[in-house]
């Protein structure tokens, strides 16, 4: 496959064979998104003014403070605070509650700055993977080498995939067979696992070797989940 802007980040996630390739896709933004928003982000209006809005969720909320030091952490918050104070709060306590500033407090605490951008950032990355996918049997076959997609994103794939603008009517059958594939080939053999798991604290099973069976309760929860326990 002949790299270009658009096609060196597919490769560089594809390439390392190494669990679930849209899994790797995820962290590699989530990792430079809490970065970012507690470095370079702090100098930036238009940011500040977005993450003033959203807030984050508790996930990335802990990630900042576990990545980045507490000041930046400080001065994120004083700014996001001071906004829910004048857009949902009231400005006199007496009174009927208002409905609108309600909801917007609904609307806020299951808001977050990066989800919001990962979430943009993975439909453009799927957007580039149907492309590539479509054009041949390079990258077609490094997607059919990929060890496994977990569930949660082989959710996120095909929902991708049938969606306006996804892969073509005319490869959708392939697409979703070969996707499925790496799925249910994987879900298969960890159901074996964790069955000879289980086996092996049967005393007829004495003597027996575990296998591939040792981390397969690890194994489950990460393809289950989409992280690794």
């Amino acid at each position: 496959m002949k790299e270009t802007i658009c096609t060196i980040p597919i490769n560089d996630i594809f390439m390392p064979k190494d669990g679930c390739p849209v899994c790797r896709m995820e962290n590699m933004l989530e990792e430079q998104y809490v970065r970012f928003i507690t470095g370079d982000a702090m100098m930036e209006p238009n940011i500040r003014i977005e993450t003033n809005k959203k807030g984050f969720c508790h996930r990335h909320f802990s990630k900042m403070l576990e990545n980045g030091q507490k000041l930046p952490n400080a001065l994120i918050l004083e700014s996001h605070l001071q906004e829910i104070i004048d857009s949902y709060m009231p400005k006199k306590l007496k009174g009927k509650p208002d409905r609108k500033q309600l909801e917007g407090i609904k609307k806020e605490i299951n808001s977050c700055y990066v989800c919001d951008r990962i979430k943009w950032d993975m439909n453009h990355f799927m957007a580039t993977v149907f492309v590539e996918w479509t054009k041949g049997e390079e990258f077609r076959q490094l997607y059919n080498e990929q060890p496994f997609i977990c569930l949660k994103h082989y959710y996120f794939i095909m929902d991708c995939a049938m969606a306006k603008g996804g892969i073509p009517s005319k490869y959708l059958s392939d697409f979703h067979a070969e996707t499925a594939a790496l799925t249910k080939n994987y879900l298969l053999s960890l159901k074996e696992d964790i069955t000879h798991f289980c086996s092996m604290f049967d005393y007829r099973s004495r003597g027996q070797e575990w296998g591939t069976s040792k981390d397969a309760i690890e194994r489950s929860i990460e393809f289950l989940t989409g992280e690794k326990p």
